[in-house]
């Protein structure tokens, strides 16, 4: 059994004063019930102002959540800022202790989310990845194309930003997810997967995510949709 005390929330976000609301709600939700399933679990939920032009500092200030400014630095990067600003503002924890949970700002979890994930941990596993389900792709070819090229199924080979959760003490060991701006997150797995078989991919905590065409990231998940969607049209 390896407790865990700690938990770190990372949530990147770029202009996302529309769709930032949702996400920090349900992440809200699901410390909340972290929380009353552990008492004495101490949380940090971090959200990462990468270079936003809009009003998510704003949205950001009427949550009790920490945040970080950068300058448009990339995803790989604001995540990265985001967990080691949790770990300061947790008082700089055991890493062998602490949980770092990843999600973006597009994004809507369960409010399982973050009680599986430290079940998983205190069982010893030290990557959880989760799925993530495209919203507002409607009930057309797109939806249907993209459901049949991702199965979302215990043991999926799937990889999303938005739904991972690793222990702090890993996630050092492999550099974080480093300045990368795409493909980030399938970095972290794979190096992580080289030093440890203790990981789990789950359909469990699925999230949902923003099915829009054009998203904060170039070739990120929005361009992947979008090709599909012309694909299939």
């Amino acid at each position: 059994m390896s407790r865990v005390d700690h938990v770190v929330v990372a949530v990147p976000a770029r202009d996302e004063e529309v769709l930032l609301p949702g996400c920090l709600r349900s992440v809200a939700a699901s410390v909340a019930v972290l929380e009353e399933a552990r008492p004495g679990i101490r949380v940090s939920v971090v959200v990462a102002l990468d270079g936003c032009t809009d009003g998510s500092s704003r949205i950001v200030g009427a949550w009790a959540v920490e945040v970080v400014s950068l300058d448009g630095l990339g995803v790989g990067a604001a995540r990265d800022a985001a967990v080691e600003h949790g770990l300061v503002a947790l008082g700089s924890p055991d890493e062998a202790t602490t949980w770092v949970a990843c999600t973006d700002a597009d994004t809507v979890v369960p409010t399982v989310w973050l009680l599986r994930q430290v079940m998983w941990a205190e069982r010893g596993t030290d990557l959880v990845v989760g799925t993530a389900e495209p919203t507002g792709l409607g009930g057309g070819a797109a939806l249907a194309a993209w459901h049949a090229r991702h199965r979302l199924v215990e043991g999926h080979t799937h990889v999303h930003g938005a739904n991972l959760g690793v222990r702090a003490g890993r996630w050092r060991q492999v550099g974080g997810f480093g300045d990368r701006r795409l493909g980030e997150d399938v970095g972290l797995v794979e190096r992580v997967r080289g030093r440890t078989a203790r990981w789990v991919a789950t359909d469990t905590i699925r999230v949902l995510t923003s099915g829009r065409p054009h998203g904060r990231v170039d070739d990120g998940f929005a361009g992947y949709l979008r090709a599909l969607d012309a694909e299939v049209g």
